[in-house]
């Protein structure tokens, strides 16, 4: 069964406790604390894997958990990283966070994409030794990891994607000029599932094709195969529009052109613009006549026309040669950059529940929604600092340290990022 959309749930593990522990060894007096740190949780990447082509394994698997960090130990012994959770899609996949909608990454090179991080292990209380304060019996506890719902997406990379209405010789053409076997058979829908095909122009030349399967009035709309497969067009960078130039099945060849390419505006306006060639197949099925006929009808609206017998491979060659030199002048395929998170509006955020604890005169400030916008900061950003010191105000955590006793120059720690007071 082929499928392109799924919805799964991802955690990155959470990071290892620091451990709250004392050096003791004998002739040793006051060994001081020498708890070691937590571990970080392991990571959520993401893999393109060529060997899959579609993304039924996740409709029987939808949740996915990462290992947490180890704890740290005595001894000044650090808690062992967990390892990364690794997840294989089909080269193509988008990951989108499904509440927000946001794109997350774009599963199309060859280099593993970390998509939920692990939290970072706690600090053992041997970080917190001062010479005011030399026995902390308290440690920080491992930041959670991230955790998404997501929506894989599957659009196939394909230089060239074959469109036009069922039984037209989709199949028949991209079987003749590549290795790929689609079924092929006289009636429609035979294709069910895009097949892409390697063709090889020379030694050092080739490029991708995809038989897109049979469109039909309405897929815009989602009718017939609709959006199911409307979606894998998007990425390739020519279209190549097949029409049955002889009617044979007692359909108009010129209505069906303009029926197909108003589904593909419809469904995205961006597909109205993509370079398009028109090959008339089935031309052994009529007179010179009609194939010059709608030759011209074609040419006038500013397209080139190829009349072609898929099933002998007739004419096919120039049709490949001008697919070639304009895929020469093309940009690559698509590849959509990951959208940052955005930043929540600082008149919405309000007061909001906050965890103030004051460990030997450094203050613990811990909430859910405060790691998440910490992970939207760039603190290098003298602007996003600003930011920054308005939500803590808004929100009420600036409120919530003074009535947990703070005094200018104490330590406020906030996951992993620590700051002197001041008023």
């Amino acid at each position: 069964m082929f499928v392109d959309i799924a919805k799964i749930s991802i955690k990155a593990g959470d990071g290892g406790d620091g451990a709250v522990a004392f050096h003791r060894e004998k002739y040793v007096a006051s060994g001081g604390p020498d708890g070691g740190d937590g571990g970080r949780g392991g990571n959520i990447v993401f893999v393109a894997d060529d060997n899959l082509s579609t993304l039924a394994d996740f409709r029987y698997k939808r949740k996915y958990k990462a290992a947490k960090g180890e704890n740290g130990r005595g001894a000044r012994q650090n808690g062992k990283k967990a390892e990364d959770l690794v997840i294989r899609v089909p080269r193509g996949t988008l990951i989108r966070e499904v509440e927000s909608g946001r794109l997350l990454a774009d599963i199309s090179g060859k280099e593993p994409v970390i998509v939920a991080k692990g939290g970072k292990g706690g600090w053992g209380n041997s970080h917190f030794a001062t010479p005011t304060r030399q026995t902390p019996r308290f440690a920080k506890p491992g930041q959670p990891g991230e955790e998404f719902e997501v929506q894989l997406e599957l659009k196939l990379l394909a230089d060239v994607g074959i469109v036009g209405f069922p039984n037209v010789g989709k199949s028949t053409l991209i079987s003749v000029v590549s290795q790929a076997k689609p079924v092929i058979a006289n009636y429609h829908f035979t294709t069910i599932t895009p097949v892409l095909g390697v063709v090889r122009m020379g030694p050092e030349s080739s490029f991708v094709m995809a038989d897109i399967p049979g469109l039909i009035e309405g897929a815009g709309d989602g009718l017939g195969l609709g959006h199911q497969f409307l979606r894998h067009v998007e990425r390739c960078r020519l279209l190549v529009h097949m029409v049955d130039v002889s009617g044979s099945e007692g359909r108009d060849p010129k209505e069906d052109f303009r029926i197909i390419n108003e589904e593909l505006k419809k469904f995205n306006p961006e597909m109205a613009q993509r370079p398009m060639i028109v090959a008339g197949n089935k031309c052994d099925l009529t007179d010179d006549e009609v194939v010059d006929d709608f030759r011209k009808f074609i040419e006038d609206q500013g397209y080139k026309f190829f009349p072609i017998m898929a099933a002998i491979a007739y004419e096919v060659e120039p049709l490949l040669k001008e697919i070639q030199e304009q895929l020469s002048k093309l940009p690559p395929i698509t590849v959509y950059e990951a959208e940052p998170a955005p930043l929540p509006d600082e008149d919405e955020i309000g007061n909001r529940e906050v965890k103030v604890e004051n460990h030997g005169g450094v203050y613990f400030v811990e909430a859910d929604w405060l790691l998440r916008i910490l992970r939207t900061i760039d603190f290098s950003d003298s602007d996003s600092l600003q930011y920054f010191q308005r939500v803590l105000i808004g929100a009420g955590v600036i409120d919530a340290l003074k009535k947990a006793g703070i005094q200018e120059g104490d330590t406020v720690s906030m996951y992993d990022f620590e700051f002197d007071f001041i008023e």
